[in-house]
């Protein structure tokens, strides 16, 4: 009897590995070692290309800073922080970072300003408004160069505004309003994104609290302002630090419209950065790049941290 009960365990025991086998059924939620294994095989190309055109270049650019690499000579020697030396006593290191820190304020308000309003204009999913939704947010589709040099055509001083209006304005000649005027096609440019954004911020506020405001006699501003704009906080915090980021970081549109001037009023720092990259001062160009890199993470981890404090905070 024991014998029997001993061979028969046994028998249960061996029968789930002979299902285990190459023509038995597998354990449900487990893949055949091909399938586990073959995607990594077919994502090298991509890993590769990643690697030789953005890791490697990035890398490198930690490195280039301390050297003396340029077009005046062959070799390429390590020269310790003489770069950043050099470009902290040119003035137009310090010009270049206020005027980039002025842009790029100034870009964030245009693009979410224009982005929040058009999201409350069209909010209801009316025909009309899902035609003017996708109207808007053709500009950000279009390449920002072409979107510069378009303006540039428009805004010259024989351009077509001036022809329309009937004026002589020297729309992109001003040393004082030739920034705001850049900063205002940056916002135009990019307002369908931040539209979207808020647009699905205002979708997500649930109908009960906007019902219950309206019974409380709450008119569209209260509304907004008690209700609204507590729950787009999260919309707010995306937009507003991809619009600063990504501001600061500017470099077609201005290129394209004044390409840094009138008497560098809009040299923001990359164009500034290209001017050096041009003149052969490789090391130099790489040393500013890397300092707009530590600008822009100091200004956006205390943003991201503050911003988040104050959805909590809502």
């Amino acid at each position: 009897m024991a014998d029997t009960v001993i061979r028969t365990r046994r028998k249960q025991r061996a029968a789930p590995a002979q299902g285990r086998g190459r023509g038995g059924p597998r354990r449900p939620g487990r893949l055949p070692r091909a399938a586990v294994h073959h995607p990594w095989w077919f994502a090298l190309p991509a890993i590769a290309v990643f690697t030789a055109f953005f890791l490697t270049p990035n890398l490198l650019n930690f490195f280039y800073p301390f050297t003396d690499w340029s077009s005046y000579h062959p070799g390429i020697s390590f020269t310790g922080l003489d770069n950043f030396r050099t470009i902290a006593d040119d003035g137009s290191l310090l010009r270049a970072i206020r005027t980039t820190l002025l842009y790029a304020l100034l870009a964030a308000l245009f693009q979410n300003g224009f982005g929040l309003v058009l999201a409350l204009l069209l909010e209801d999913d009316t025909r009309f408004n899902r035609i003017f939704r996708a109207v808007f947010f053709l500009p950000v589709l279009i390449s920002a160069l072409a979107t510069g040099y378009v303006f540039q055509a428009l805004l010259d001083q024989d351009g077509a505004v001036n022809s329309v209006l009937g004026t002589d304005v020297p729309w992109l000649g001003s040393t004082t309003w030739t920034l705001v005027v850049v900063t205002v096609i940056h916002g135009w440019k990019w307002m369908g994104l931040a539209m979207l954004i808020y647009l699905a911020g205002l979708k997500g506020i649930p109908g009960d609290m906007l019902e219950a405001a309206r019974m409380d006699g709450a008119g569209p501003w209260r509304t907004f302002w008690s209700v609204r704009r507590p729950m787009l906080a999260p919309a707010v915090t995306f937009n507003v630090t991809t619009a600063l980021i990504g501001s600061m970081n500017t470099f077609d549109i201005v290129q394209a419209t004044t390409g840094g001037g009138p008497a560098a009023a809009t040299e923001v720092f990359n164009i500034y950065m290209f001017r050096i990259f041009g003149q052969g001062l490789y090391a130099q160009a790489s040393a500013m790049s890397l300092v707009l890199f530590l600008i822009v993470v100091a200004i956006a981890i205390p943003l991201v941290i503050g911003l988040r404090r104050r959805e909590q905070m809502l």
